[in-house]
């Protein structure tokens, strides 16, 4: 009980603090001017407030009036707060954001027209009541709109529309405190010194510039002189920006220097040392008040947008080495339980079963317990048991065809067990690996990539696009490092359109730039598409092939493409074995991989998660070696991958350099092998690639052909057909031959 009425108490305290508050400040605003009128001030928080907080800013702007002698200067604010506080007594919803501003802007109209009528001035001051009264709306619309952002969340944001309403009213404040000067004090350049320290503190130049120029704003509608004392707060706010990383006190003497260096450079002399004075004082206000300053109760929205790639770039990388942790503590476990997991007494058992109705027990188990467990030892590691190799120790033995009964079982279950054993070791390693694939492929989906997002031009796609009743689900645009333009489209796949090039066409005119598109990627439910800008090299590929003798279909499977961020990918792949099998088998690893690189997943973890499909896909050896050669387009970086693959040949300045690695290849064991590294590789340079039908002892040949020319169909027409001559046991074999050559584009060249 005692808690309910305490709990009375407070809220009573807290209600004639607020009303005292709020006449407060109607006695604070009310008088002043702005610009040579009256201050919106008042008028707009007395709209802008609930009734009985509008009530109590009417009561102190009379208590000021009364005080001043100003009853008649102020009638019109007056009749109109009236007329507010009025209306928010009767109706509800004047409370709203839209109604204060509409009922203030009424109020104002309303009462001015009134008066200037008794005064016989409507025409004259007609014009004046609707502009300001508008302004006043419009202030009384953003105090409302703050006030209801902060009753939802406790959170001053600083971004769209709520952002635009803060600067108002900013302004507003600043403006009206400018005037309530004592002595030589001006409070309006005190606080708006004040905070625009500590935007540029805790905002860098970017705050300091805003709020320096909102806090100039307001100054000048104060009255131009004021304002021309502080029309350098944003270059000084600006410059302070810089030193965000020194201590408050640094920044503030620094604030003050600057100020007062700008002052004499312009020759602003008129009151230096007040100004100087108010400008200081603002400067200590901020050294103590920066301590208690915290981004929790302020959002600027940009925030989210610079946070949010590094807190799920740490959220990934702390899910990949959690399920690392869970991998590797699984096989400890799993070895423990191993070691842990004894076998039964075997022995016992089986004497128990056979020997307890014996009446030689007594004499084999305990004169003769030695020789007795020497010989069921021998039965128990016997793989086959029969007459001839029973141990003598048991030639008299009662029950020799019980022992070789249960000991022949026990053989049995012994093998059955081993198999078991083996079985779930293989199916723990292949469990093992495709945690650490997922482990990669979580890695690489929070890493960070360096794109610059363009807001604009995804909207401009977005109306264009919709015009032509085409609706993605999600347009991405965004610049790439090298300031290259990617527009990323998604649909899902029941609304796929199906002529992509007329995508590409309303693009480009729309944004007048020159854009290719990229093939479909289809995740299930939705679809991708990739429009960008031609990258600054190009890729000329060829590749010539021959079936093994005896078969009409060729075993080896190559593709080129790119995902349509810049990156080419050229792709080889040798089937175990020839004809229609190898075929199927290298087809797979082909589509498998292309398919996996289009939707994200880098190239390590790729090929280990094809290594572990082709493992686990069916119970037949299945094994397909995989070539690949990844180009960036941008910067002409070369990364060649491989597994279990033959040798690749680059040409580079004038040097011929041979790629090998010692992987195996994808499908035979659970733990892939994988090879990657990167190489540099410059305009006209060249790459050949080849499957296992290419002899090395024609490597020296290919050597020469690289060195001699730049006609990459020719070179490897005659890597080809000279693979025969090199290796005549190739006739049993598939022969693929890729060449690839870089080029800096033109403007008509194709990107492949």
């Amino acid at each position: 009980m005692s808690k309910i009425k305490k709990l009375k108490v407070s809220s009573k305290v807290s209600a004639v603090m607020y009303f005292v508050s709020a006449a407060l400040a109607g006695f604070v605003f009310t008088g002043e001017g702005m610009s040579g009128i009256s201050s919106l001030a008042d008028i707009s928080l007395c709209g802008s407030l609930d009734v009985v907080s509008s009530s109590a800013v009417l009561v102190g702007s009379l208590i000021r009036s009364v005080i001043s002698g100003n009853i008649g200067k102020n009638i019109v604010k007056t009749a109109a707060m009236i007329i507010i506080v009025t209306a928010k007594l009767f109706f509800e919803s004047c409370e709203k954001p839209k109604s204060c501003g509409i009922i203030t802007t009424i109020s104002i109209l309303a009462s001015g027209t009134a008066v200037s009528i008794i005064l016989d001035e409507v025409l004259y001051k007609l014009f004046f009541y609707i502009f300001f009264g508008s302004v006043a709306g419009l202030a009384a619309y953003s105090t409302a709109y703050i006030r209801t952002g902060l009753k939802k969340q406790a959170v001053i944001e600083l971004s769209g529309r709520s952002g635009c309403a803060y600067a108002i009213v900013y302004i507003t404040m600043i403006s009206s405190l400018c005037k309530s000067e004592v002595f030589f004090i001006n409070f309006g350049i005190i606080a708006g010194t004040a905070i625009t320290l500590l935007a540029a503190y805790y905002y860098r130049h970017t705050g300091g510039v805003l709020c320096g120029a909102l806090t100039a704003c307001g100054a000048f509608l104060a009255s131009s002189e004021t304002g021309m004392t502080v029309v350098l707060l944003p270059a000084a706010g600006l410059m302070t920006g810089y030193i965000h990383k020194q201590k408050p006190v640094v920044a503030a003497v620094f604030f003050a220097v600057l100020s007062f260096m700008l002052m004499i450079l312009t020759g602003i002399s008129k009151n230096n040392t007040e100004i100087i004075f108010n400008i200081v004082c603002g400067c200590v206000l901020f050294i103590f008040t920066a301590p208690y300053y915290s981004d929790k109760w302020v959002s600027t929205g940009n925030d989210s947008s610079t946070a949010l790639p590094e807190i799920i770039n740490a959220r990934m990388s702390f899910l990949s080495d959690s399920i690392g942790t869970v991998r590797t503590e699984t096989g400890k476990i799993a070895e423990a339980l191993a070691e842990n997991t004894k076998d039964s007494n075997e022995l016992s058992i089986i004497c128990s079963k056979v020997c307890n109705n014996c009446f030689r027990k007594d004499t084999c188990w305990t004169s003769e317990r030695d020789s007795t467990v020497r010989s069921f030892r021998k039965l128990a590691g016997m793989p086959e048991i029969n007459p001839e190799s029973f141990p003598r120790e048991l030639e008299y033995c009662l029950h020799k065809h019980e022992l070789t009964r249960e000991f022949s079982k026990l053989v049995r279950e012994r093998m059955t067990a081993k198999i078991l054993r083996l079985r779930s070791d293989s199916c723990r390693e292949l469990l093992s690996e495709q945690i650490k694939i997922t482990e990669e492929i979580i890695r690489c989906a929070g890493e960070k990539i360096d794109v610059r997002y363009s807001s604009p031009i995804s909207r401009i796609i977005a109306k264009k696009l919709s015009r032509y009743n085409i609706n993605p689900r999600k347009i991405i645009a965004y610049y790439n490092a090298y300031n290259r333009l990617i527009i990323e489209l998604y649909f899902l796949a029941t609304e796929s359109p199906d002529n992509t090039v007329r995508l590409c066409d309303l693009a480009s005119d729309e944004l007048e730039i020159r854009l290719d598109i990229s093939g479909p990627v289809y995740s299930g439910r939705e679809v991708r598409f990739r429009l960008f800008e031609k990258p600054l090299y190009s890729l000329e590929v060829y590749g010539a092939s021959m079936c093994a003798e005896g078969s009409d279909t060729n075993g080896d499977t190559s593709t080129v493409f790119t995902d349509g961020t810049g990156i080419g990918y050229v792709i080889l792949s040798d089937g175990m074995g020839t004809g229609k099998s190898a075929a199927l088998e290298s087809r797979l690893v082909v589509r498998m991989f292309r398919k996996l690189i289009n939707s994200g997943i880098n190239c390590t973890a790729a090929v280990k998660l094809i290594n572990s499909i082709m493992v686990s896909k069916s119970g037949d050896e299945a094994f397909a070696t995989l070539d690949a050669m990844r180009i960036d387009l941008d910067s002409c970086g070369l990364t060649v991958i491989k597994s279990g693959a033959s040798a690749t040949l680059i040409r580079h300045n004038g040097n011929v350099l041979k790629v090998t690695s010692p992987t195996f290849p994808i499908g035979i064991y659970e733990q892939s092998d994988v090879f990657s590294s990167r190489y540099s590789f410059e305009d006209g340079d060249m790459a050949v690639m080849f499957s296992d039908g290419i002899d090395e002892s024609e490597y020296s040949y290919i050597k020469e052909l690289l060195l001699a020319g730049d006609n990459v169909k020719n070179i490897v027409n005659e890597i080809c057909s000279k693979a025969r001559v090199y290796n005549p046991s190739a006739r049993s074999d598939d022969i693929t031959v890729i060449g690839i050559r870089v080029t800096r584009r033109n403007e008509h060249s194709p990107i492949l």
